[in-house]
């Protein structure tokens, strides 16, 4: 799109861009908090390479990144926002609401949704349901209703696990890892409670809250999109478990181990072949009216999606991320060159 059109689209959009020689030099990335160190390398690296600006790339979580990227088209909103889950049809409707409907969607890989704690912790093995029992805010009462989640310590779930509090650091609502937590872990640990599946058939908007709502009273503590924190209080608190994507685990191995998930211990290969419960893609998404005015987004996006970069042995599997097939990967790459419209 040459600059007089994307002048006019900004125009429609309401936004107060008047052509290209106002545009950033810099590319602005949001999104995801776990997606934020592939982007942030990919950036590096594409700055080393060409001696232009590294891209700005800012964790504000995956419904953050959604809501920036989706408010309009010019030099004030986002060019790219990473994401640890696909775009919600609100999120479509929202960007084309604002002029925002030409979008190329990257599947970068996968990642794991980890629960670790300190290495100096006892091991740990938990099922989705024992996790469900831990976090929720209210569970089944045995008599067709519910009572606010009375279980304090681990031992109070199933004597087998250790006798202290339950404490668990999370991403608040705004994250796609929060949304990825309770679809793959809550739901999955809700639905074979007594009486849950008839709630389902009966009151599915019930069953949802129900199995969604994360306790408030003190066991489950919203830590922000900043990951480095929870790391930080896991080290300080060898009690408390973490939640965050495996990124984050590979990186602090030398601080953190995980907890296992029904037997099973988050790895490249447990994650690739979906043996991990708790596994699931990751994304990044291109505002396609951006590309050809501000300077360097299709390089950049060329070098992100490289095979040096999201390959085998490329630079962002050495920071943990899960890599695509060599045949996915090749798919991916074609269709952000085109600029793949979502949802053709």
């Amino acid at each position: 799109m040459n600059a007089l059109k994307f002048a006019a689209a900004a125009l429609v959009a309401t936004t107060a861009f008047a052509g290209a020689a106002v545009a950033r030099d810099q590319i602005k990335i949001v999104g995801s908090s776990t997606v934020f160190p592939y982007s942030q390398a990919a950036a590096e690296e594409y700055a080393n390479k060409t001696g232009s600006a590294a891209p700005v790339v800012e964790s504000t979580g995956t419904g953050g990144g959604f809501k920036a990227f989706c408010g309009g088209i010019g030099p004030d909103f986002a060019d790219i926002t990473g994401a640890s889950r696909a775009i919600k049809e609100s999120e479509v409707k929202l960007c084309a609401d604002n002029g925002v409907t030409d979008i190329t969607e990257a599947l970068i890989g996968y990642d794991g949704l980890s629960i670790a704690h300190a290495r100096s912790a006892p091991d740990m093995d938990l099922t989705e349901e024992q996790i469900f029992k831990a976090l929720a805010a209210e569970l089944p009462d045995g008599k067709g209703g519910f009572v606010a989640n009375p279980n304090k310590k681990w031992s109070d779930i199933d004597a087998s696990l250790p006798d202290f509090d339950i404490i668990a650091f999370g991403p608040p609502p705004t994250s796609g890892t929060r949304d990825a937590f309770v679809e793959l872990v809550m739901h999955d640990g809700c639905k074979d409670l007594a009486g849950m599946a008839d709630l389902k058939k009966a009151d599915e908007d019930k069953w949802n809250e129900v199995c969604s709502r994360m306790r408030q009273d003190g066991p489950f503590v919203e830590a922000g999109e900043n990951d480095n924190l929870i790391v930080q209080r896991l080290e300080s608190d060898p009690n408390a478990v973490g939640i965050f994507g495996y990124s984050f685990l590979y990186e602090n191995n030398d601080k953190l181990k995980a907890v296992k998930v029904a037997g099973v211990e988050p790895t490249f290969e447990t994650i690739a072949d979906f043996s991990y419960p708790v596994a699931r893609p990751i994304y990044f998404y291109v505002k396609n009216a951006h590309r050809d005015v501000i300077p360097g987004m299709n390089e950049f996006l060329t070098e992100y999606l490289s095979d040096e970069a999201l390959g085998p042995d490329g630079y962002l599997p050495e920071r943990g991320l899960t890599p695509l097939s060599d045949e996915k990967r090749a798919e991916v790459q074609k269709a952000v060159a085109e600029a793949k419209k979502l949802g053709s």
